[in-house]
C-alpha cells in the first residue's frame, strides 16, 4: 500500500474515531434527571423517528396504556438488527382512552450497566418529568426480558 494511501486511511480512522467519542461524551450517564434533561432539551425525543413498523399512535396494553407513541433515536433506528447499538434511547409516550398522556416511559441502552438485561437503564416519568421508577425495575425487566432475543425491545421486529 503507498504511504498516501495508508495516511489517509489513518486519518479516516482517527476522525471517525474522534467523532464516535464525542457522540457518547455527549451522552448521559445513567441517571433520570440527566436523561431527562438529555431528551427534552439537548436532544428533543419529539424530533426523533419512530420504529419503520410503529408509526406514530398506536394500541397499547398494561402497564403502559392502551395507546402510546415510541420515539426512538439516532443509535436505536440505525440498528438493523439485535443488540441496538449503545446510546440508543426509545421513549415511549403512555397515553389513556382520553388520548392524555400519562406517562413517558424510558429506555436507554448504556454499555456494562445492566449485563444480565442487554444493558437497559429504564425509567418512568411523569408528564411533567418526575422520575417515578428508574434503574433495574423488575416489572420492567421481567416484560421486556420476555423479547430478550429482540434485545428487550417488545414494539420493533428487527428484519
Amino acid at each position: 500500500m503507498k504511504r498516501t494511501t495508508m495516511f489517509k486511511v489513518c486519518c479516516f480512522i482517527t476522525v471517525c474515531m474522534a467523532v464516535s467519542v464525542w457522540a457518547f461524551a455527549n451522552m448521559p450517564g445513567p441517571d433520570p434527571e440527566d436523561l431527562w434533561q438529555y431528551i427534552t432539551q439537548k436532544s428533543p425525543y419529539t424530533k426523533w423517528s419512530f420504529w419503520p413498523d410503529h408509526q406514530g399512535m398506536q394500541p397499547g396494553r398494561a402497564p403502559h396504556g392502551p395507546l402510546h407513541k415510541v420515539y426512538v433515536n439516532d443509535h436505536a433506528v440505525n440498528s438493523a438488527k439485535p443488540p441496538v447499538q449503545y446510546g440508543a434511547i426509545a421513549v415511549k409516550e403512555n397515553y389513556g382512552e382520553d388520548k392524555q398522556l400519562k406517562a413517558i416511559t424510558v429506555m436507554y441502552k448504556v454499555k456494562g450497566y445492566n449485563p444480565d438485561a442487554g444493558d437497559w437503564f429504564w425509567v418512568k416519568y411523569t408528564p411533567a418529568g418526575k422520575a417515578e421508577k428508574f434503574g433495574k425495575p423488575g416489572g420492567c425487566v421481567g416484560c421486556h426480558g420476555t423479547r430478550a432475543k429482540n434485545d428487550f425491545i417488545l414494539v420493533h421486529e428487527f428484519e
